[in-house]
């Protein structure tokens, strides 16, 4: 584990080096097993993109125009970022929030276990040529006891639109003190390069404050937009969250 823990110090700073990870996800457990968390955090280059905050609304989390004024195009921008029902919890950087919702409010079949596959394999990348950026989800399912916390990209192939790539991970049993990321780039570049590889170990903290610090200080100042983070307790399924967003 020891090694592991190096693996995941090693992340933290890469993430911190990278000028533009894009959006991301991170799920993963409290050092005292105590709480699930999940973190998101969005980024952007263009005046559109910056133009974002995010705000909470009965409990759930999505974006919303700094200055409604400066409004280009909404679309790909504003969606809900976090949503619940029962205990699950899910978060995404896109519309796909709400499909996901959709399926485990109503009880599809396989809503529990198989959630992303089931909504998701219907779904490609963003249509935002030439990016074609990846979707990519999260959730955690309190009443699961196969998976205690499940991700998954959407992406394309060589920025090519024709080819969608759909890769998803299910972890069986949270490791404390730790989490998953996953993000939609893997760097700068125009176009923009998707995320390569697997979800990769980062470290987390017992105090939602100390793990809002650490990420949010590990993004980059000019691009990084909003965060959120939120803490689920794992004995009752009660949950807090924090944002903190660069237009005040």
């Amino acid at each position: 584990m020891e090694e592991f823990r190096e693996l995941a110090e090693r992340n933290l700073v890469a993430l911190k080096n990278n000028i533009y990870p894009g959006r991301g996800i991170i799920i993963g457990m409290t050092p005292d097993s105590r709480h699930m968390i999940q973190v998101y955090w969005i980024m952007g280059r263009s005046e559109n993109s910056r133009n974002r905050i995010f705000v909470i609304e009965n409990g759930f989390v999505k974006t919303e125009a700094h200055d409604p004024a400066k409004v280009k195009d909404p679309t790909l921008i504003i969606y809900y970022a976090a949503k619940h029902h029962g205990g699950v919890h899910i978060v995404t950087n896109g519309v796909q929030t709400d499909a996901i919702y959709t399926a485990i409010a109503r009880g599809d079949s396989n809503a529990h276990e198989r959630v992303l596959e089931s909504v998701l394999d219907d779904w490609k990348f963003e249509p935002d040529a030439p990016n074609f950026t990846p979707r990519i989800s999260g959730i955690i399912d309190l009443n699961n006891p196969k998976a205690a916390y499940q991700l998954s990209i959407l992406k394309s192939i060589e920025h090519d639109p024709n080819y969608c790539v759909r890769q998803y991970y299910s972890y069986e049993k949270a490791i404390p003190g730790f989490g998953h990321c996953l993000h939609t780039y893997a760097g700068d570049g125009d176009p923009l390069p998707p995320f390569s590889g697997d979800c990769y170990p980062v470290p987390l903290w017992d105090g939602i404050e100390e793990v809002e610090r650490h990420y949010w200080d590990a993004l980059n100042v000019e691009n990084r937009i909003s965060m959120l983070v939120k803490f689920i307790k794992v004995k009752n399924g009660e949950s807090v969250i924090r944002i903190v967003n660069k237009n005040k």
